[in-house]
């Protein structure tokens, strides 16, 4: 899958000194709610185990580097306690810090999106973000999800207890 900017490829084994160099901002993993990477090993697991899933998740490539700049991905709701409806579908990203403010996110949330309309039959997508990651919010906003008006406090999640997540979803079929 690829639009001008970005490709969405599986993860690489190759890619885990790159995946640990964003990983490892403590600006970028703590908002999705997940600790920044300690080592390249514990990157190289995170793409065996959590990025293991090609055909529901991937890389976030930029054309103009040919390396991984993020991640997207849906999949069974986690630990987290969105209210998703039976069988729906959670999705997530992240994008490296110095690629924030550029659309990148958004044009790669999309490309996932009509990736899942034209192979699926999913209904529709649940995702929230923490209230203090407003530009997680806004991706998923110019995408097409829309506030449910719940909110969820997770204390599954990395520095989540006692963070409201503000929830979304996005209809797709009726």
């Amino acid at each position: 899958m690829e639009t001008d900017r970005v490709i969405l490829r599986p993860w690489r084994e190759s890619d885990a000194e790159t995946l640990f160099k964003w990983a490892s901002d403590p600006d970028v993993g703590p908002r999705a709610g997940w600790p920044p990477h300690k080592s390249v090993e514990e990157s190289l697991e995170i793409i065996r185990t959590v990025f293991h899933d090609a055909t529901n998740t991937w890389a976030i490539e930029l054309k103009e580097t040919g390396l991984p700049i993020g991640a997207m991905g849906y999949g069974p709701s986690c630990e987290c306690d969105l209210p998703a409806r039976e069988g729906e579908p959670l999705i997530g990203y992240w994008v490296a810090k110095p690629y924030w403010n550029q659309g990148i996110c958004t044009e790669a949330l999309q490309l996932m999106l009509d990736h899942i309309r034209q192979t699926t039959d999913i209904k529709s997508l649940i995702s929230g973000h923490f209230v203090d990651n407003p530009a997680s919010g806004r991706v998923m906003e110019k995408c097409g999800f829309v506030p449910t008006g719940e909110t969820c406090i997770d204390a599954n999640q990395y520095q989540g207890e006692g963070r409201p997540i503000r929830v979304l979803r996005l209809e797709l079929k009726k």
